[in-house]
């Protein structure tokens, strides 16, 4: 029904950027929060950021200062803008939404995407 697609994962250098970036579509009413998590080799899955239609972003403590979640409630899109990464921040980065995907009765979803790498070394 609701498909959610990252982009802009890779490589980078320890203290480089990127911008990850999802995209959703399908049966979409409206979303309500949008969600970053990470799964490091070995480790749980961890919650890095989220973001309420009301924009309002929330971080993990970890990435404070260092990331950035945005949205754009128009497109359906998220986006997490990474800077001063770390290798700790190595991981598979999978976007998360909760999407309600029928007005009446209301009906809504949890949904995930495919994940994608973000490397940091050099």
């Amino acid at each position: 029904q609701v498909q959610l697609v990252e982009s802009g994962g890779g490589l980078v250098q320890p203290g480089g950027s990127l911008r990850l970036s999802c995209a959703a579509s399908g049966k979409i009413v409206q979303i309500n929060a949008m969600n970053w998590y990470r799964q490091a080799p070995g480790k749980q899955r961890e919650l890095v950021a989220s973001i309420g239609r009301d924009g309002i972003p929330n971080y993990t403590d970890s990435v404070k200062g260092r990331f950035t979640i945005s949205r754009d409630n128009a497109k359906n899109t998220a986006a997490l803008q990474m800077n001063s990464l770390k290798s700790e921040d190595t991981a598979v980065y999978l976007c998360h939404a909760d999407v309600q995907t029928e007005r009446w009765p209301y009906v809504k979803g949890y949904y995930w995407g495919q994940g994608i790498q973000v490397t940091v070394s050099s």
